[in-house]
């Protein structure tokens, strides 16, 4: 059309080095400023947007061999950018100008033996190795804490970005580890296949990632994280690489895959899997219900969850999320069903999951039960927020305020009594240390027959200068909280360095035991990812 300005696409698209996403994405200075007048306690100005120019980056304190030099960057906007994730605290850094220790080397290796070759070379000249795909990591996975290591060099796999084989028959894929998660769709489309694996995190994750973190994914209920996609793995570890067999099933012993999903990179780097694909959907109904009482939602999904229905999208929001996102504005909490299929119409199955969330008190929104992912308001309003929200926290941030998540499982039985207890602790927590009130949200994100996955969101004014002291006190108290309700550190935020502590309290003895002793035996030098999920 005539006089219409280009839209920019992800080829012309800068990434934020800083915060989330894509850097022209990020809300401008009045919209900081809107958002922030809304928490009691913010800044009057937005922080500035920080600049790699104005941050300490030495110059490396290593060299790459000759070798393997036309893989690595030096420059200092390539280091900062693969410094940390992009976790509340990591952009709270950011903006303070203390992003922590940046790695000295980024390299892009583009196959297996250069992977090899890059662990060989840091074994030798004691260089720690933090592997990086797409740079999201919310719990402190990618970045490097301490100086136990000469040199820190960020391994960044997203040069393997190939599908490299397609078994239709099978309905599997070869999939090179740092392939995006859109790049992997584009490739599975022609072939009529998907992964069907989204995070919020999709645009901007890697396959790697989401097995050596265990992600969940788009699937509420079934298939909820990345493991129930792999059929093998192949990784490259200082003492060898491990291939295991692309096998449907198998009962031979402790499954060598299991020992790499979630590894976080500390015992091998993830170069590629064969993955489960299925046809891509073509039926797909959704509708929203709306509760006066929560706790009669939660029965609603329960029930659901514990019946053969199976949906694809089984959201629960408080009735402080649901506002937030848009979904409801009379302090109702909000169901929001999703639906899909690529063989048989799913109407009647969204109907029965709204006839079952009526009996305990749901009001059906706004369609009528029409087979198509965009007729609800409700469903529409949580979609966008669900994928804006991450951009806005940043912009929240820039107004010295705390916006910040943690999620985490526990079983049905402990489920209404650890949401209370979280977000009254949090709470208090929050008024005492900033004498301003705090917002704490709750949704449900994955449901199961046994339990539910409880996804919390902080909203205070931060303590200026002091935000990530103050938000990892918080954390703080919210893990004891876990703890004592005996809900999992993290449902599908991986370990890191964040959950460390609450980690080691979870896992048995004897597992840490045998945990360090793989890392003993697969990284003798300790180069890979240091401090994550072992000493």
């Amino acid at each position: 059309m005539p006089g219409t300005t280009p839209q920019p696409t992800s080829a012309t698209r800068t990434r934020s080095w800083w915060g989330w996403g894509w850097a022209d994405a990020h809300p401008d200075d009045a919209e900081c400023a809107a958002m922030g007048a809304l928490i009691p306690g913010t800044l009057a100005h937005p922080l500035p947007v920080p600049r790699v120019r104005d941050l300490a980056v030495g110059r490396p304190a290593v060299e790459p061999p000759a070798s393997l030099a036309h893989l690595v960057a030096t420059g200092p906007e390539e280091r900062a950018a693969h410094a940390m994730g992009k976790a509340y605290r990591d952009v709270a850094r950011a903006l303070r100008g203390r992003p922590g220790r940046i790695p000295d080397l980024v390299a892009r290796p583009t196959d297996e033996r250069e992977v090899a070759d890059m662990l060989d070379w840091a074994g030798e000249r004691e260089v720690a190795v933090v592997p990086y795909g797409g740079g999201s990591s919310v719990s402190g996975g990618v970045e490097y804490r301490g100086d136990a290591h000469r040199a820190v060099l960020s391994l960044d796999l997203t040069a393997m970005d190939r599908v490299l084989e397609v078994d239709a028959v099978g309905r599997a894929a070869r999939i090179q580890a740092g392939t995006l998660g859109p790049s992997l769709e584009d490739q599975l489309r022609p072939h009529g296949l998907t992964l069907r694996h989204f995070p919020q995190s999709f645009e901007f994750s890697t396959l790697g990632g989401w097995l050596a973190t265990r992600a969940g994914g788009h699937y509420a209920t079934g298939r909820t994280h990345i493991d129930d996609f792999v059929q093998s793995l192949r990784v490259v570890t200082p003492a060898g690489t491990s291939a295991s067999w692309r096998l449907p099933a198998s009962g031979a012993g402790p499954s060598p895959d299991r020992l790499f999903l979630g590894s976080e990179g500390a015992l091998g780097i993830i170069t590629e899997a064969w993955v489960r694909l299925q046809a891509r959907p073509t039926h797909k109904a959704s509708a929203s219900l709306a509760f006066t009482d929560f706790h009669a939602a939660l029965a609603a999904v329960r029930a659901i969850a514990q019946s053969d229905l199976a949906p694809a999208n089984c959201r629960l929001l408080d009735a402080g999320e649901a506002a937030l996102s848009g979904a409801s504005h009379d302090g109702s909490a909000v169901l929001v069903l999703g639906f899909e299929s690529a063989d048989a119409p799913v109407t009647a199955r969204l109907g029965q999951a709204v006839e079952l969330a009526r009996s305990h008190g749901g009001r059906r929104g706004d369609v009528d039960g029409a087979e198509t992912a965009d007729t609800d308001a409700a469903v529409g309003a949580w979609r966008s927020a669900f994928l804006r929200m991450p951009y806005l926290r940043d912009g929240l941030a820039r107004m010295g305020a705390v916006a910040e998540t943690f999620e985490t499982a526990a079983t049905w039985d402990r489920i209404p009594g650890l949401i209370e207890a979280v977000r009254t602790e949090v709470g208090q927590a929050a008024l005492k240390a900033s004498g301003h009130p705090a917002t704490v949200n709750c949704r449900l994100t994955h449901v199961y027959p046994d339990g539910a996955a409880p996804y919390f969101t902080v909203l205070a004014a931060g303590r200026p200068g002091d935000e990530v002291a103050f938000w990892d006190d918080l954390k703080a108290v919210a893990s004891d909280v876990l703890h004592r309700h005996r809900a999992t550190i993290t449902h599908h935020h991986a370990v890191g360095r964040d959950h460390r502590p609450g980690y080691d309290r979870q896992r048995p003895d004897p597992f840490a035991l045998a945990l360090r002793a793989a890392k003993g035996a697969l990284d003798p030098r300790g180069i890979l990812n240091p401090g994550v999920l072992v000493d």
